[in-house]
């Protein structure tokens, strides 16, 4: 298995500010990074985030 990501030709950088335009929190974008070991891909991150958003997930729910 690779370590490194595999990125889609002409996706964009993945970082903590496309994370909170995907509406994660830094804190959010820090653990997706320990989880996987390493930076995501653009892709990945928007993965994360549907699976973390509130319409997908009772993240949120008491």
């Amino acid at each position: 298995m690779s370590e490194r990501p595999v990125s889609l030709a002409g996706e964009p950088k993945a970082d903590v500010e496309q994370a909170r335009a995907f509406g994660l929190t830094p804190d959010e974008y820090r653990k997706i990074e320990q989880i996987i070991g390493r930076t995501p891909t653009y892709t990945e991150l928007g993965v994360f985030s549907v699976m973390w958003s509130e319409h997908c997930s009772y993240k949120s729910s008491r």
